[in-house]
């Protein structure tokens, strides 16, 4: 089994990669570097119905992501790294903008080339072979009006950057319900991202744990 129908059985799939240089934060010996994301449609059914889902236990999207990634990973050979789990963090940031296919919108959040300003990530694979990576792409931002950047309701999200504790406060009121139910306005503004088949209640659920 390929490594695309492997992530797929999981609904995952590669958003981006690139071949470190040594001031790439890998691990030593990484050649290559795999971003791995959600794989819509089928993700959020998918992983409501695992065994993390169901335990009741705390986090079970990071525990699901660590036990599906790392397996994954184990079987390559290959080294599982993930973007939660405490400091000191992965740049996983820095390594998407490495990928040539994420970059930084005009919001300053991230914008993939396939997930718009949905796009989030459940891992990465550190791989000891240097294998293929997704082609570039053209940035979405290029041939796009940027409705993103008049979208927030709280005026707390646009060019001038993100003011968090504005965001937790207009949450708090009626008026953010929408963005608490169904996601953030600015993110959901984004064409790409409304071409992506994301549900609105996996959207709800990340929008709780930010706000909580």
């Amino acid at each position: 089994m390929s490594l695309a129908e492997t992530l797929a059985a999981h609904h995952l799939t590669v958003l981006g990669g690139f071949h470190p240089d040594e001031g790439d934060g890998t691990p030593p010996g990484t050649e290559t570097l795999l971003l791995l994301g959600p794989a819509e449609p089928g993700f959020w059914a998918h992983v409501t119905a695992q065994p993390e889902w169901l335990d009741g236990e705390a986090d079970p999207l990071d525990r699901w992501s660590r036990r599906v990634i790392g397996r994954i990973a184990c079987d390559l050979g290959a080294k599982a790294l993930f973007p939660f789990g405490g400091k000191p963090y992965h740049p996983f940031h820095r390594w998407a903008l490495r990928t040539g296919r994420i970059w930084n919108s005009p919001v300053h959040l991230l914008v993939s080339a396939d997930q718009g300003l949905m796009v989030s990530f459940r891992g990465a694979l550190a791989l000891k072979q240097r294998i293929a990576i997704p082609d570039l792409e053209a940035k979405p931002c290029d041939a796009c009006e940027h409705p993103c950047l008049t979208a927030c309701p709280a005026g707390v999200l646009g060019v001038d950057g993100y003011d968090v504790p504005g965001c937790h406060a207009f949450l708090d009121q009626a008026e953010g319900a929408d963005c608490l139910g169904a996601g953030c306005q600015v993110r959901r503004a984004c064409p790409v991202s409304q071409g992506y088949a994301r549900l609105p209640e996996q959207s709800a659920y990340h929008m709780r744990r930010f706000h909580n």
